[in-house]
């Protein structure tokens, strides 16, 4: 859960307040509370409540007592640690806290109620950010003394206190773990005070959040803070396959989701016959195959032909039953069978009218078999080019008969002339004739 100005950016950093989940707004914490009380006055002579609530990494919160201090939510406080001081950020202040503790069963008097120093000055601020920013190194170095001396345990997440001085490290562990020398390699290696917690698989989920199957994050890192048992029995009421791959969460436990909408399996089973009775016919006895709890509808099938399912009604069924109760048996379950409805299609089309999804499927036909196909033969060929010579020439005629008559006169008279001068030229037989008769 984030606030609006919390949107990550394509390096996955915060866009807004780029703390990663604290920010001031209250709005990035787990099972954030708003405080509608807030703006109002209390009556005279009641005093306010002196206990506000503190938060902490990963969502970790506690209740701390205010003596003097005015606090308002998102204000950086300084309060009592176990050895020394951690840093936080106030959540909630007002009658509100008075609830919230009465829902976790803390008392106001308890020890775990603890006091609150100061507002947090800028030297505080500057050594707990140096601390967390130590937690990535310290966590992959602490994995690495763990392999050294092959301890059966996981390291999940380490979280340092507000004055750099201890550190908690969050683990899992099937088995008894003796953590001894552990404890003693990390004080040295690191020179803090060290605190072991065990926490479950889904305790470890919580902490380090992630995305489900349903697209959303994670119930037990956002809402989620009571871890109720499930069995797969929630899976069964719900006809569901018992697959454990599609069952699990990321915690390698079943989901949790599965018994959110149990309840409402179980009340509509109440009115169901058990799956175990045996309807009796004359062709032989039936069995139950499966059902579909909201529409009503049950699969039965005879022992000896199980091959063919006769889907039955409630109503159907109990008649049936009722039957078989009084000593007789029915004819067969055709009898009783419903009417299959046939579910018509529903045709879509697109905008641009591809509305075949199956288009691409289809095999290319080669275009060249086809060109060769289609090319014609020499003869064809030389009459489609006698053609069109005879077409260009046509089209010569005509434009030479468009155009103007005295180009054309002009042209005939020369031509004329030309072959006069032709006619005129001296023969050189005719003389040498001439001479000879001389």
């Amino acid at each position: 859960m984030s606030c609006n100005t919390c949107s990550t950016d394509q390096d996955s950093t915060p866009k807004g307040c780029k703390s990663n989940g604290s920010c001031g707004t209250g709005s990035c914490d787990k099972l954030t509370v708003f405080d509608w009380l807030s703006n109002m006055t209390l009556p005279s002579g009641q005093v306010p409540f002196n206990i506000v609530e503190v938060r902490f990494k990963n969502g970790r919160k506690h209740f701390y007592k205010n003596e003097s201090l005015q606090l308002c939510m998102g204000e950086v406080v300084t309060v009592e640690g176990s050895p020394g001081h951690d840093v936080g950020t106030v959540t909630l202040t007002g009658e509100l806290v008075r609830i919230q503790m009465k829902k976790k069963g803390v008392k106001e008097d308890s020890e775990e109620v603890r006091k609150i120093y100061r507002k947090a000055s800028q030297r505080d601020i500057d050594i707990w950010q140096r601390a967390r920013d130590k937690e990535k190194e310290t966590q992959k170095r602490g994995r690495e003394i763990l392999g050294r001396l092959g301890l059966k345990m996981k390291l999940s997440d380490v979280e340092y206190q507000g004055d750099g001085k201890k550190a908690v490290f969050y683990y899992t562990a099937d088995e008894r773990v003796d953590f001894r020398q552990l404890i003693r390699d990390l004080a040295s290696a690191f020179s803090i005070r060290v605190e072991m917690k065990q926490v479950g698989l889904r305790q470890e989920a919580a902490r380090l959040g992630g995305i489900g199957s349903c697209g959303r994050e994670l119930c037990c890192s956002t809402w989620l803070t009571d871890f109720r048992k499930v069995n797969t029995a929630s899976a069964r009421y719900q006809q569901l396959s018992l697959n454990p791959q599609k069952l699990s969460g990321q915690c390698g436990k079943l989901k949790c989701c599965l018994n959110y909408e149990l309840d409402t399996y179980l009340d509509a089973i109440r009115s169901f016959p058990k799956q175990d009775v045996v309807l009796k016919t004359e062709k032989g006895d039936a069995i139950f195959i499966k059902m579909d709890i909201f529409k009503e509808e049950f699969l039965y099938t005879y022992k000896g032909d199980s091959f063919k399912w006769f889907k039955l009604g409630l109503k159907q069924l109990k008649e049936i039953i009722s039957i078989n109760k009084g000593g007789k048996s029915v004819s067969s379950l055709e009898d009783y069978e419903l009417d299959l409805s046939t579910v018509k299609k529903v045709n879509f089309e697109d905008a641009v009218g591809e509305d075949s999804l199956t288009r691409f499927d289809q095999p290319k036909k080669n275009n060249r078999s086809r060109n060769k196909k289609r090319k014609p033969s020499n003869k064809k060929n030389k009459q489609s080019q006698n053609s069109n010579q005879q077409k260009q020439g046509n089209q010569k005629k005509q434009k030479e008969d468009t155009k103007n008559p005295q180009e054309k006169s002009g042209k005939k008279n020369f031509r004329s002339k030309n072959n006069r001068n032709k006619k005129r030229k001296p023969n050189p037989n005719q003389n040498k004739n001439k001479s000879k008769d001389a």
